[in-house]
């Protein structure tokens, strides 16, 4: 099972990151910290006693979302199954997305690890391990069909607002081409901004453009016009050198495209599967 421990909110300091995590669960000892909670589990050091804690940054469907008071996605699902082969529940805490490029929450002990859609990079494995590439993405420009735009060159042609979700590689992708899109801080945002005609087009990972397509008002109303293959791939990260964590995560991930779990889960959020673009090999 998997709960939601807190709201992201821009302020760091209102973020209550040990909410709900006083557990204790068996087959975990002590690591002798002092007081601290902490425990081990099969190797592997948790922050919070009796659960593997995951930073994460909502709304990111179908990646992370949170419906009815519990959060699910991709994501989420497979982070699951590393915290059933430890044996204890994995929480989420909801952090701002900035963080997941310093690694600021893995240093200071209030996550585990972070899952949050996050696209490997070099500058980023400055900060963090990352584990396996777990999923392919690519970058999609949609827009609100009545805008005239045929293409991401259109929306400069055109003089047209183009959005984006701050501090992403999509954002940083359109920057480099001489673009100055507004940024948006969440998913959602994004998708409000084109609704409410703050902006014609916006660049965000085509996933998310899938999950937002489902709904019919949402088809009726605007149109992928333009994929962008920029050879981004999903990690999942850890504090550097938490070895036994980063390699509980990639065992998991591997135990699951193995025996058809990944497929699985892949189709319940992602869509229909093709292994040579869905299930990336281990870099």
């Amino acid at each position: 099972m998997t709960t939601l421990l807190g709201r992201r909110t821009r302020i760091l300091a209102a973020i209550t990151a040990t909410a709900g995590l006083v557990l204790v669960a068996a087959g975990c000892s002590s690591d002798g910290g002092g007081g601290s909670g902490k425990t081990t589990v099969k190797g592997v050091h948790l922050a919070k006693a009796g659960a593997l804690t995951t930073c994460t940054h909502l709304p990111y469907p179908p990646f992370q979302s949170e419906v009815d008071g519990k959060v699910q996605g991709f994501d989420v699902s497979l982070i699951d199954l590393v915290a059933k082969n430890l044996g204890v529940p994995q929480k989420i805490l909801d952090t701002p997305f900035e963080n997941f490029k310093t690694g600021a929450f893995l240093n200071s002990g209030e996550c585990d690890l972070a899952a949050a859609g996050m696209t490997i990079t070099a500058e980023r494995k400055k900060n963090v391990d990352f584990s396996d590439p777990y999923f392919e993405a690519t970058q999609a420009v949609l827009v609100d069909r009545k805008s005239g735009v045929t293409s991401l060159a259109d929306v400069k042609a055109k003089g047209k607002k183009l959005g984006a979700q701050a501090q992403t590689t999509g954002e940083d992708y359109v920057r480099n081409k001489g673009y100055d899109p507004i940024s948006f801080e969440s998913s959602d945002a994004v998708l409000n901004g084109l609704r409410t005609g703050q902006v014609q087009a916006v660049v965000i990972d085509y996933p998310v453009v899938q999950g937002w397509l489902k709904d019919k008002a949402n088809a009726d109303r605007f149109k992928v016009v333009d994929n962008l293959k920029t050879g981004e791939q999903y990690g999942f990260t850890v504090k550097k050198g938490n070895k036994a964590l980063l390699d509980a995560i990639n065992k998991a991930l591997k135990d699951a495209k193995a025996d058809g779990t990944y497929k699985k889960i892949y189709e319940k959020w992602i869509g229909p599967y093709n292994a040579s673009v869905a299930s990336p090999a281990a870099s």
